[in-house]
């Protein structure tokens, strides 16, 4: 949890909240977004949860797979989703 800051982050009981809607458009737009993303942890946070996935968490691959979907450009929206 502190290798990716997400101390207070908060726990959910299902693997994907059903208000995250994802698409294209919620990638960067403009080059601030783009700089902020650029200093987010994502592809290591999604490689960390693909792992724990392989290994002990099956139930989770449905989540991991949406969210990997989008790891080319990912936005805060995609990071809150992670997260």
């Amino acid at each position: 949890m502190a290798r990716f800051n997400m101390q207070s982050a908060k726990s959910v009981s299902t693997p994907l909240a059903k208000h995250f809607k994802f698409s294209d458009k919620l990638s960067p737009q403009i080059e601030e977004e783009e700089k902020h993303m650029s200093r987010v942890p994502s592809f290591s946070a999604v490689g960390s949860i693909m792992y724990a996935m392989v290994c002990t968490k099956p139930d989770i691959s449905q989540t991991v797979r949406v969210v990997s979907r989008y790891m080319k450009r990912p936005g805060k929206t995609h990071w809150e989703a992670v997260k």
